[in-house]
C-alpha cells in the first residue's frame, strides 16, 4: 500500500473510531501517544531517560461503556489493527506497552459503580475505576474488598484482574481471582460475554478463570463483581526476629495449618539489615517477620497468642507490636523514591512461588546464580504471600550503576531475568506469581508449560483469530 493510500485509510479508520466513541475520545496527538507508551517496566523508564521514543499506538481511544468497547473492537478486528488495553500504567512487565502500534484502549472513562448489593455483600464495578476509589466507596458503607496492593492508588480494577494481582492481606483473603465473583468481557468480534453469576458451580470450567490473568490477550474485561467484607473490628500486629530463613519459613507454615493470619512477611537477612533497618528501625541482624491478624477482638487475640507460641517454638525473638504496626503504616511509602530502590538503579522483582519443600532452595539457588554470574548485582528477598501448601518469594536483583548504553543495559537486564527465572523453574518454581508476564517474561512461558502451552494458544486462536489483542504479551 503506497503512502498516500495508507494515510487515506488511516483517516477513514480514525473517522470510524470517532463515530464509535465520540471525536473528543480519540486522540492522535504525540503527547497522548507518548503517555501511553510507558508503564512501570524498568526498561520503559530507562528507554525514556535516555531520550528514546517509546512504542506508540497510532490512536488513543477512550470508550465510555461496554457498548463503545464492542464497537471499537469490531473496527479493529475488521481492519486487523492491534489493540492494547491500558489503565493506570502501573504494571512492571511491559504488558501495557503498544509494541505493535494500533490502538491504546484507555479504559479510565469506564469508572462507575454498577450495583451495590448489601444483602449479598457484593459490588459490581466498571473496570476502568482506580481501585482505591472502589475501596473508599466500600469503606464509606462499612465494607472493604481486602485487596491492598502497593499500586492501589494508581492501578485500575481491570489492571489488577489482567495479571491476577494480589494484595498485602492475601494470606487470609486470597488473590483477586478469589475475590472476583463474575465478569463481563468483550471479545475481538465485539460480542459481549458474561461468566456465570457465581464462581462456585459445576456448570463446566470456570469461565472467569480463563480471562483473569490473560493480560488483555483474549478480550477486554469491562465489568466485574467482587465479594465485600465487613471492616475488621481490630487488626493486630507483631514483629519477630528469627535466626535463619529455615525457622522463619517453618513458623509461617505451621501458623497456616491452624489459622490464617492476614499478613505474613518474612525478610531475608540482607533486607532485614538494610531496608527493614532503614524504614522500621530494626537494629539487630537476623530474619525479620511481620504478621497481622484481624477480625473480632477476641478471635484476633487468640490467633495472635498462638502465633507468638509458634514463633517461640522456632526460636524467634518477640519484638512486640510496634514494628508490625509501623510496617502497616509504611506499606505504600516503602516503595517511594529513596526508601527502597529507585531509578537509575537497575532492579527487578521476580516473585517466584512454590511448595514449602522447594521454596527455600529456590531462594538460595537464585541468589547464587545471580550474584555469581553478574558483577555488582546483589540479590535480596522476602517471603510475602503464604498458602497452606507453600509461599511466594519477592526475589529482587539490584544493580546500583548499570551501563549507560540503553541497548547494552536492555540485554543485561533480560539476561539477569532469564538466569533468575530459569533457576526458579529448574527448582520447582513458576515464571511469576502475581505481577504478570507481559512483554518481559513471555519468552519463558513455553519453558514453564511445554506442550500445555497449546491450551492457551488454542484459546487465543478461537477468541482472537486475527491476533489483534495485545500482541507479543504472555508468550502469545
Amino acid at each position: 500500500m503506497d503512502q498516500e493510500r495508507s494515510a487515506f485509510l488511516t483517516a477513514m479508520i480514525e473517522s470510524e473510531l470517532e463515530d464509535a466513541v465520540g471525536k473528543e475520545n480519540v486522540s492522535t496527538t504525540t503527547a497522548d501517544r507518548l503517555i501511553y507508551g510507558y508503564d512501570c517496566y524498568w526498561l520503559s523508564n530507562h528507554w525514556s531517560a535516555h531520550g528514546k521514543t517509546p512504542p506508540m499506538a497510532d490512536f488513543v481511544v477512550s470508550p465510555g461503556s461496554t457498548e463503545e468497547v464492542s464497537k471499537v473492537l469490531q473496527i479493529a478486528n475488521y481492519y486487523r489493527i492491534p489493540v492494547t488495553t491500558v489503565g493506570g500504567t502501573s504494571g512492571t512487565q511491559g504488558g501495557a506497552l503498544p509494541v505493535a502500534g494500533g490502538i491504546s484502549l484507555n479504559t479510565k472513562r469506564m469508572n462507575h459503580i454498577v450495583e451495590f448489593d448489601e444483602m449479598s455483600m457484593t459490588v459490581t464495578v466498571e473496570t476502568g475505576m482506580i481501585f482505591q476509589q472502589l475501596e473508599w466507596y466500600a469503606n464509606e458503607r462499612g465494607y472493604t474488598l481486602n485487596h491492598y496492593p502497593s499500586a492501589i492508588t494508581t492501578a485500575t480494577v481491570g489492571g489488577f484482574l489482567a495479571h491476577n494481582g494480589i494484595g498485602v492481606v492475601s494470606t487470609k483473603y486470597g488473590k483477586i481471582i478469589d475475590q472476583c465473583l463474575a465478569l463481563e468481557i468483550v471479545i475481538p468480534s465485539g460480542e459481549v460475554l458474561q461468566t456465570a453469576p457465581v464462581p462456585k458451580h459445576s456448570s463446566g470450567p470456570d469461565l472467569k478463570g480463563m480471562f483473569i490473568g490473560s493480560e488483555g490477550t483474549l478480550g477486554v474485561m469491562t465489568k466485574a463483581t467482587f465479594q465485600l467484607f465487613r471492616i475488621p473490628e481490630v487488626r493486630l500486629f507483631r514483629g519477630f526476629l528469627f535466626k535463619n530463613l529455615t525457622e522463619g519459613i517453618a513458623a509461617g507454615r505451621d501458623m497456616l495449618q491452624e489459622f490464617k493470619p492476614s499478613i505474613i512477611r518474612l525478610y531475608d537477612e540482607a533486607e532485614t539489615v538494610s531496608i527493614i533497618k532503614n524504614i522500621l528501625g530494626v537494629a539487630k541482624p537476623g530474619v525479620f517477620m511481620n504478621i497481622a491478624v484481624d477480625g473480632k477482638q477476641k478471635m484476633a487475640e487468640m490467633e495472635m497468642e498462638r502465633a507468638c507460641e509458634i514463633a517461640a517454638e522456632h526460636g524467634a525473638e518477640d519484638l512486640g507490636a510496634e514494628y508490625g504496626k509501623k510496617w502497616w503504616d509504611s506499606r505504600l511509602t516503602f516503595f517511594y523514591p529513596g526508601k527502597f530502590f529507585s531509578y537509575p538503579q537497575m532492579y527487578g522483582t521476580m516473585d517466584s512461588v512454590a511448595v514449602y519443600s522447594k521454596i527455600e532452595n529456590i531462594y538460595w539457588e537464585m541468589k547464587h546464580a545471580i550474584e555469581s554470574t553478574y558483577k555488582d548485582v546483589r540479590f535480596i528477598a522476602h517471603f510475602s504471600h503464604w498458602y497452606e501448601w507453600g509461599c511466594m518469594i519477592y526475589d529482587r536483583f539490584i544493580m546500583d550503576r548499570p551501563p549507560e548504553d540503553p541497548i547494552e543495559t536492555l540485554k543485561l537486564h533480560n539476561a539477569i531475568w532469564n538466569t533468575g527465572v530459569r533457576t526458579a523453574l529448574k527448582n520447582g518454581g513458576v515464571v511469576n506469581d502475581h505481577h504478570g508476564v507481559g512483554l518481559k517474561l513471555g519468552k519463558l512461558m513455553k519453558e514453564q508449560y511445554g506442550p500445555s502451552m497449546k491450551v492457551f494458544e488454542g484459546l487465543k486462536k478461537t477468541l482472537d483469530p486475527n491476533g489483534i489483542m495485545n500482541p507479543y504479551k504472555l508468550g502469545l
